[in-house]
């Protein structure tokens, strides 16, 4: 007999079955499981939430601007994915390792980013956007699923330390099906490291519909493979938050792997090369965007009486921190074109030397030729 197989929910029951503390009205909910993980945060930890979210946004649109004007060669928008970033990377500690694909702007900015660091790699000039080490988050991965790998094998490391880290990696729906993810997976179980995969199931994998890559809830392929698996509404940021908290604390008591299925929805195009339209309707980006992160963060906080003032300050700092990151990303100019044999080896190299010289004699002979020019 074959084995029965549920199929996927619909995008209303995705979000039914998953865990809440915030209705898209603002409104908050009993949720037993995930309420004492909530329980201390504080209202400047609230406002600084819609802070993170607020500046994110404008961070994410001033991307898109810079590279529809030439400055940047791609972005991977984040617009829709605010709380799931935010939410899970503020329960992450200091000493943990994250390993993001590259679309995890609020992870980097809740890390620490500076404003350059969102840009260097994205405008050609450097292999890391950011250092690593200051971060702690490895460089950016544009192969689809490969940081899942990465993160299992430091979290066999942490492991082999007798450490307290964890490593966390984030990917999204379209990662599941690639082999590097599911590997990754029965690695962290068969040998229980300490790592928590999020999985940010944003609907859309480019062109193509999480309905037609999988028959059952992402949830259930990480649980098949026997890790402790919880699906969130990727679009509350207190209940993303909780998430990441238990799944940390979990992977932290040497409880092995956790997994987070976070629903939400990429409001932008896959990345600026991209036009969705071609393939999703309006009425699909209609409903998500009565379910924006953002608005439901900021109506719950009107609820415990907010004042105007505080909105107005966030969208006044969202607007400089905008500014800023176009102020540095103008100023960086081209690089250096003898930057491209750093790191090639990590000593020097007589091949290296070689390449070097042929290229400053190479560019050398340009100079001649005009100089020539000049004197006929």
């Amino acid at each position: 007999m074959s084995p029965q197989i549920t199929p996927i929910a619909d995008t209303a029951q995705d979000l039914e079955l998953s865990e809440r503390i915030l209705n898209p009205d603002g409104s908050r909910i009993a949720n037993p499981r995930l309420d004492p993980f909530v329980a201390d945060i504080d209202s400047a930890q609230l406002r600084s939430l819609l802070r993170d979210m607020v500046i994110l946004r404008r961070i994410d649109a001033e991307g898109v601007a810079l590279q529809r004007q030439g400055q940047l060669g791609l972005w991977a928008p984040c617009q829709g994915q605010e709380a799931t970033q935010i939410g899970t990377a503020r329960a992450i500690a200091p000493e943990d390792y994250v390993f993001p694909s590259y679309r995890e702007t609020g992870v980097i900015y809740a890390r620490g980013a500076q404003p350059g660091d969102y840009v260097r790699m994205w405008r050609g000039e450097e292999g890391a956007a950011y250092d690593p080490a200051a971060l702690g988050v490895a460089p950016l991965q544009i192969i689809i699923g490969a940081q899942t790998l990465h993160a299992v094998g430091y979290a066999l490391g942490i492991q082999h330390d007798g450490a307290k880290e964890v490593a966390v990696t984030y990917f999204g729906d379209g990662a599941t099906s690639q082999g590097d993810v599911n590997e990754a997976m029965i690695f962290a179980a068969s040998y229980q490291a300490p790592v928590v995969f999020v999985c940010q199931n944003n609907h859309w994998a480019i062109s193509v519909p999480v309905s037609t890559q999988s028959r059952v809830p992402l949830v259930q392929r990480s649980a098949g493979y026997g890790i402790p698996s919880v699906r969130v509404d990727g679009n509350d940021v207190l209940a993303s938050y909780a998430v990441s908290r238990t799944a940390l604390d979990e992977a932290r008591a040497g409880k092995g792997p956790q997994a987070i299925e976070a629903v939400t929805y990429r409001l932008g195009a896959h990345t600026t090369s991209d036009d969705p339209t071609k393939y999703r309707g309006s009425d699909e980006e209609q409903y998500w965007a009565g379910r924006d992160p953002i608005v439901r963060m900021r109506a719950f906080l009107e609820g415990r009486g907010a004042s105007a003032q505080l909105f107005a300050d966030v969208e006044a700092e969202a607007a400089d921190a905008a500014e800023d990151l176009r102020a540095r990303t103008v100023e960086l100019g081209p690089p250096s074109p003898d930057k491209m044999f750093d790191h090639v080896y990590s000593d020097p190299h007589p091949l290296i030397d070689q390449q070097k010289a042929w290229r400053a004699q190479y560019e050398a002979s340009f100079e001649d030729a005009s100089l020539e020019g000049g004197a006929r």
